[in-house]
């Protein structure tokens, strides 16, 4: 952690975890489908950004988007997720999961996090979809998560940020309650400022033509809410160094 603050940028790419490490991300979260929020990731994938990257990588472990209620074989296979990224090479994980009236599924976790350990492991904006955060926060600390993502159960870390300062205030070191959602460099001073944290996540990307000269305008690859084909959204370096810059020069 540099001068007191930590940046986590969060990739689904080798581009990406290399961009974000060039401009001063303390720690890579790596997934695939950030359009849903995030899923896990390619062990091709986790691979080849450990080769070219330094910086802690926490692998995100969520097998499908939608809600965090899950089924005995999606467990099975967040399970074999959590297994495969430890061979290789992950240095942290990162999960959640609700029972089905909103609160910590603590059976659940308690299974993920004996695969995990001894890896540290933080617990995703989930969190933000709980019935009483108060009450949430105890009982992840009480598994002994590590961390908490959290946008203080809103649309963005800058609207809840009331929540996420009594958070900071509750957790009292315990665990740390880390900002994201919605982060750029014309809110983050006022969300650690106002929030008293000490790390934060964000993705800082920017949208890249695709090298592509032919193109079918006819047709895309995914549901009517798909990316478009052919622009790629990836960290963009200058935004990392801004959004780093700005947290270096709060203290």
């Amino acid at each position: 952690m540099d001068d007191g603050f930590l940046m986590e940028v969060c990739v689904d790419s080798v581009e990406s975890a290399v961009n974000a490490e060039r401009g001063g991300a303390g720690r890579i979260e790596l997934c695939a489908g950030l359009v849903e929020g995030g899923t896990t990731p390619s062990m091709g994938l986790l691979q080849v950004v450990k080769q070219c990257v330094r910086v802690p990588v926490f692998v995100m472990i969520r097998p499908r988007g939608g809600d965090f209620l899950y089924s005995d074989r999606e467990v099975e296979v967040m399970k074999a997720d959590i297994r495969l990224a430890k061979l290789h090479g992950a240095d942290g994980l990162v999960f959640g999961a609700l029972t089905e009236d909103g609160r910590i599924d603590t059976e659940l976790c308690t299974a993920l996090l004996a695969v995990c350990r001894p890896l540290p492991v933080t617990f995703h904006r989930a969190f933000d979809m709980v019935h009483d955060p108060l009450v949430a926060l105890e009982t992840l600390i009480s598994l002994g998560f590590e961390r908490v993502l959290t946008s203080g159960c809103d649309s963005s870390a800058l609207e809840g940020l009331s929540l996420i300062k009594r958070l900071a205030e509750q957790a009292k070191g315990r665990i740390v309650v880390v900002p994201g959602g919605g982060i750029t460099e014309r809110n983050l001073q006022r969300i650690l400022e106002g929030s008293a944290a000490s790390e934060f996540h964000c993705s800082a990307r920017s949208a890249r033509d695709s090298g592509m000269k032919f193109r079918n305008p006819n047709i895309t690859m995914g549901a009517s809410f798909s990316a478009p084909e052919y622009s790629i959204k990836v960290a963009d370096v200058a935004k990392v160094r801004t959004l780093n810059a700005i947290a270096k020069n709060i203290l």
